[in-house]
């Protein structure tokens, strides 16, 4: 199930459409197809209100990852093909999708487990992304460490007025990342309630060690010590 592509074009040409009709502030979510990205990249040349942001899953799995992971890779927007996939990261590198966001959707066991016709949408997402997208995205060269935590922290901040950072005077949110640690995804070690993902047993580099929201230190990977 979820969007067809055809579903996915329409409802992009028409918001687009709006927005630069009316001058609203849009943000396309969860990019998939490689229309989509091109009406975004178009759509951007003539209107400067115009963002759009992509998940991990659409740019490290194609559609053949249902066959082998079934309920695990359902989501809506589905994913993909191959072509699809390349069209998204060209348009991580090129700016033209300007965040990326994890779609987190913490569903039970239960809820995965109705096969693929009935079983919830999505896949949790917080804490595989960074490690994945710095395993395969930043490690092979596709796109720098800068330019990721632009499109996972400092993008979002600033089109949505999110405020918090690190300038001075700024409400202290940011996270302190361990960018040596080397490990493969185990949905046991989850804080999140949900453990549906398919990329369980991938191998990952990058943990987050400590995260600071509003001045308070809100978490510490203790494992850090011991880089297992």
């Amino acid at each position: 199930g979820g969007s067809s592509r055809e579903a996915e074009i329409a409802l992009g040409e028409r918001d687009l459409k709006l927005a630069e009709e009316t001058g609203a502030c849009i943000d396309i979510q969860h990019i998939s197809s490689k229309e989509a990205v091109e009406l975004v990249r178009q759509a951007k040349k003539r209107c400067s209100n115009i963002h759009a942001e992509a998940t991990p899953h659409h740019f490290t799995l194609t559609e053949d990852a249902v066959i082998k992971y079934g309920t695990l890779a359902k989501m809506n927007p589905p994913l993909r093909e191959e072509e699809d996939r390349q069209a998204v990261i060209r348009g991580l590198v090129d700016g033209t999708i300007d965040m990326i966001a994890t779609d987190h959707a913490p569903h039970t066991a239960a809820e995965k487990s109705r096969g693929l016709a009935a079983s919830a949408m999505g896949v949790v997402g917080l804490e595989c992304a960074f490690p994945l997208l710095y395993k395969y995205m930043v490690l092979p060269g596709i796109v720098t460490l800068e330019k990721l935590v632009a499109l996972m922290a400092v993008n979002p901040r600033r089109i949505f007025g999110l405020g918090g950072g690190l300038h001075v005077g700024d409400q202290a949110d940011f996270t302190v990342l361990d960018l040596d640690a080397r490990y493969r995804v185990d949905p046991a070690t989850f804080l999140s309630m949900g453990r549906a993902t398919p990329f369980a047993g991938w191998e990952v580099q990058g943990r987050a060690a400590m995260t600071v929201v509003g001045g308070r230190e809100v978490f510490r990977d203790e494992t850090m010590k011991t880089n297992r």
